[in-house]
């Protein structure tokens, strides 16, 4: 009895062993999401977070990607290359194999090239150094359009309504900020115009009182800023206490609420360079209309972070599969990827096809500020 218990233990043992070894295998994707989650450049960071995370619930909620489930791990760098270079190596001892960030552009240079080594795929949401995309390296794309792009922008607003005024700028030393200055300043250089000043004032600045004595003693019509929203915002309200009239003018860093809350009204009329807003878009429709009726805000960032979701899920359908390197020749096919921010395309670099940069400003509305594409 002993032994006829035994042999059919052992035959279902063998029936499911058979059974495992037939089944389809399945298994989870891990998705990596890196930014500054805390810090000065929280709100960025924690936009990218939210955007993936919305996009990855939906995805799963139609099958996963390729009939596989996405999780996400996340990694605060706040904003930090050391901080960054740690949270790289957590995301590859992980085994992470996708990347959706790094959200500003020092981490993203010195974390993509760990992440080449290891075959790991990162797209950015947001950094917009064009160093970034222009070492060759196969792993590397982004959502987000080149800082030279939004500085050509820039450049021809500044000739239309500051020619013959003077124009200065100033950065924050990071690398996103200096380079966003110098490539403006370049631009506008090009187009017979000269600056009276281009300083450097120490990241993570509050008192801005040495920069402003000087722009007033130049008696500076425009300050071209390079850095983020928060010394913007300090920037502007400092000014405004200090009777300086100078429009303050930027690029996509100071595109947050944020500005206008830290400066007050001393914020209305500041200038700064930004794509079209994604929530505008027909193809965001719903999604905008589902944010809001949970009371999130559809910021740019976030529907940036939910379109590189959107564009990896199109690229592992469209081959059938999840290998980076493949998902990488996709990616760079110059197929059209249907996204909430409309239609993408990358090119041979990694970089967008199409920029899509405008002009807004702070403008009031009764008694407060709204974020609006200057008329």
């Amino acid at each position: 009895m002993k032994t006829d218990r035994m042999t059919i233990i052992s035959a279902i043992t063998f029936l499911l062993t058979l059974t495992l070894i037939n089944a389809p295998a399945r298994a989870d994707v891990l998705i990596g999401v890196g930014g500054p989650l805390t810090g000065a450049q929280a709100a960025i960071g924690q936009q990218i977070l939210k955007g993936v995370q919305l996009a990855v619930e939906d995805l799963n909620a139609s099958g996963g990607l390729n009939g596989e489930r996405i999780l996400i791990t996340s990694g605060d760098d706040l904003a930090d290359p050391k901080q960054g270079a740690l949270v790289a190596k957590k995301f590859i001892s992980d085994g992470v194999k996708i990347i959706i960030g790094h959200a500003t552009s020092n981490v993203s240079l010195d974390t993509s090239e760990l992440y080449q080594e290891k075959n790991i795929l990162m797209i950015s949401p947001s950094a917009i150094n064009p160093k970034l995309t222009e070492r060759g390296l196969w792993n590397v794309f982004r959502v987000a359009s080149r800082d030279d792009h939004q500085a050509a922008v820039a450049a021809g607003y500044i000739k239309d309504h500051f020619d013959n005024k003077k124009i200065a700028f100033a950065h924050d030393r990071s690398i996103s900020g200096q380079t966003l200055a110098d490539h403006t300043r370049k631009k506008i250089n090009l187009l017979g115009m000269r600056e009276i000043m281009f300083e450097g004032v120490s990241i993570s600045e509050k008192d801005f009182s040495p920069l402003i004595t000087k722009l007033k003693a130049q008696q500076a019509d425009l300050l071209y800023w390079g850095g983020s929203y928060l010394e913007a915002g300090l920037l502007i309200k400092q000014m405004r206490e200090q009777g300086l009239k100078t429009v303050l003018m930027s690029g996509d860093m100071i595109a947050s609420d944020e500005v206008a809350l830290i400066a007050g009204m001393g914020a209305e009329g500041t200038v700064m360079t930004f794509p079209f807003l994604a929530r505008t878009r027909p193809e965001a429709k719903d999604l905008v209309k589902k944010l809001e009726s949970k009371n999130i805000e559809p910021d740019s960032y976030l529907l940036n972070a939910y379109a590189s979701v959107q564009v990896l899920a199109d690229a592992a359908r469209k081959i059938k599969s999840t290998d980076t390197k493949k998902l990488a020749e996709e990616l760079r096919s110059s197929t059209n990827f249907k996204t909430v921010i409309g239609e993408i395309s990358f090119d041979k670099q990694g970089d967008r096809s199409r920029s899509d940069y405008t002009i807004f400003t702070w403008k009031k509305s009764g008694e407060k500020l709204v974020f609006s594409v200057l008329e």
